[in-house]
């Protein structure tokens, strides 16, 4: 495995090694534009999720204040009780759609970072080779 793996970067520098140099600019410039294509696509990515969760903070607000409204406004036990239930529902509600915004955006993040981290000089060495 490791002897398969020696080979195929051995094969992989002599490519990239027998490149004119027209070309390899080409390649590296190339690259770098790809590199700055996932930088600012992860930049926005970062944009939009801190905006989500400026905009969870404000919705997080509002129902408190209205759970707040509710119980000054309640004339008896099972008013409040039901305020407090309707806030406890909202408030797993929110939860749950938090929960699934994490994931989504911890994939995406993952997903760009690995593209922005990756060499790349596999894949092009390859379709400069051929």
């Amino acid at each position: 495995m490791a002897q398969k793996q020696a080979l195929s970067e051995q094969t992989e520098k002599s490519s990239l090694l027998s490149l004119a140099p027209a070309d390899l600019a080409a390649a590296a410039k190339e690259r770098m534009a790809e590199f700055a294509n996932a930088q600012s696509e992860l930049l926005d990515k970062f944009q939009e999720t801190h905006q989500q969760w400026l905009d969870r903070i404000e919705a997080e607000t509002n129902l408190a204040s209205e759970l707040a409204s509710k119980l000054t406004a309640a004339r008896s036990l099972p008013d409040a009780m039901t305020a407090c239930q309707e806030w406890g529902n909202r408030r797993f509600e929110m939860m749950t759609e938090d929960t699934k915004h994490l994931f989504d955006d911890t994939q995406q993040f993952m997903r760009t970072g690995v593209r922005l981290l990756s060499t790349g000089w596999q894949s092009q060495g390859s379709n400069l080779a051929a």
